[in-house]
């Protein structure tokens, strides 16, 4: 069992001012895999004020020395990488098959990427009479999610170091033992004291005073948009930078002249994936209607030769939920689909077969969803597809902007230049046209309640960025 006893504030591994310690459940076995300790406001505050402390020498700090820590921090976080993966296993439950490439690789890569990008906060543009430079926004707060932890803080934490930026950064209580680990990467690596601080608590009293603290300049959080509305809240008294990733119901069209077997195994596969607890899951299918029914038992054999298991089990591509509330929240929501009359093509609320314990769902597949009902309207964040029938692509459209969100979407056709047409009408901050993979050095962010500002590539830097025009 990891226990943690500090938290990593100014350089220090700090005895927190907060009692008590966070208990992480297994969702698999049910069993408790760590201890983190509680921090509370006065931990908080310290962070804050260390991380402001530092902000004047770091900001200025030569870019390529601040490549160099960020070059360093990656190798390190790489020595490290099998506790990576072993933390995602024991405390979130993804296979160990998938650990690896969907929580760890990415976000190593990334950070060395956001090592090439310091320079670009060296540039220099002439506008007639003014010079335009780029300055760090300042103390950051950065408050993360469970499902896929490590990715969402480097998604915050590297392109902050790349522009100059402190911070305090807080982990989720489910999945919280990678923040450490990373911390202890940070502190090999040799940063300054004050530039990375680490903190741990409950989020209304921990999370609100990061978000209200009038020493912190900007905001970075990922979660609900319920959540997000709230942090949006305590930040706006102050005026704070807001940058918000927020929920998702994410709409996939797959056209009458695509390959449907392969369009919808993508389908299926990518809301399955982490068992469904990803934000940009493709949990609306849309197809078309003369291929409807052929396209549901495809899903249905697809979904059903997936081995739901133990996430140590190399052969298990889905393992339990996060955590016994999530599994509950799930199940509320598959009762939902019943009682508003889809038809449930397999799976259920039932315990996978040979499983008595953990936090487990069978992969759910409705089909004959209108989307008006809750499940094709609410975010679920679990392995739940909702297949709704369309008539013509105008009408597909249509169905998928039907929503308050717009963070993902996807369309699979026949001809690429068909479904990059179909992808400029989707309002959404990304689309998946025949398959695509996922891009760490592309914008990633969203439309609506999906949340503002983007991570990841250059867009992501510029979030951490003050434009200053000197007038000459």
């Amino acid at each position: 069992m990891r226990t943690y006893e500090n938290l990593y504030i100014n350089g220090q591994w700090t005895k927190p001012n907060g009692s008590g310690t966070d208990q992480v459940i297994n969702p698999a076995t049910e069993e408790v895999v760590a201890k983190v300790p509680y921090g509370d406001e006065t931990d908080v505050d310290n962070a804050v004020q260390a991380a402001r402390a530092a902000f004047d020498a770091w900001s200025t700090t030569p870019s390529a020395e601040r490549a160099d820590y960020l070059r360093k921090i990656a190798d390190e976080m790489k020595k490290r990488s099998a506790e990576f993966e072993v933390t995602m296993v024991e405390e979130l439950g993804i296979p160990v098959s998938l650990a690896d490439d969907y929580q760890v690789c990415g976000p190593i890569d990334a950070c060395e990427g956001y090592a090439n990008r310091c320079s670009q906060m060296d540039e220099v543009e002439e506008i007639n009479n003014s010079m335009v430079i780029k300055e760090a926004v300042g103390v950051c707060a950065f408050i993360n999610p469970w499902n896929y932890p490590l990715s969402q803080m480097i998604g915050k934490v590297a392109p902050a170091l790349a522009a100059g930026c402190t911070m305090v950064v807080k982990a989720a209580s489910q999945t919280p033992s990678h923040a450490f680990i990373l911390a202890e990467a940070i502190d090999a690596a040799g940063l300054p004291a004050g530039v990375f601080n680490l903190v741990h608590g409950a989020g209304r009293t921990i999370g609100e005073k990061m978000c209200s603290h009038p020493e912190v300049d900007m905001v970075s959080f990922t979660g609900s948009t319920g959540a997000g509305i709230k942090i949006a809240e305590a930040a706006a008294p102050t005026v704070k930078r807001v940058c918000q990733e927020l929920g998702g119901k994410s709409a996939y069209i797959i056209t009458e002249d695509a390959n449907l077997a392969d369009a919808v195994a993508y389908g299926v596969e990518d809301v399955m994936v982490n068992t469904g607890q990803t934000c940009t899951a493709l949990t609306r299918m849309l197809v078309a209607e003369s291929h409807y029914e052929e396209a549901v038992q495809i899903a249905k054999d697809y979904a059903e030769a997936m081995k739901v298991g133990d996430p140590a089990d190399a052969d298990s591509y889905i393992g339990p939920m996060s955590s016994q509330s999530q599994r509950n929240t799930v199940l509320s929501y598959i009762d939902k689909g019943i009682a508003e009359g889809a038809r449930l093509v397999t799976g259920g609320t039932q315990m996978p077969d040979g499983i008595s314990k953990g936090a487990y769902v069978l992969p759910t597949i409705f089909a004959d969803v209108n989307n008006k009902m809750v499940i094709a309207q609410e975010e679920i964040f679990g392995p739940v597809l909702a297949m709704i029938p369309y008539s013509t692509i105008d009408q597909a459209v249509e169905i998928a902007n039907d929503t308050v969100f717009g963070l993902s979407s996807a369309v699979y056709a026949k001809d690429k230049q068909a479904a990059i047409a179909i992808a400029r009408r989707l309002r959404a901050g990304q689309c998946y046209v025949n398959g695509g993979d996922y891009n760490y050095d592309a914008p990633f962010g969203g439309y609506k309640q999906s949340g503002n500002g983007r991570e990841w590539g250059d867009e992501g830097l510029n979030e951490f960025v003050e434009i200053k025009s000197i007038q000459m």
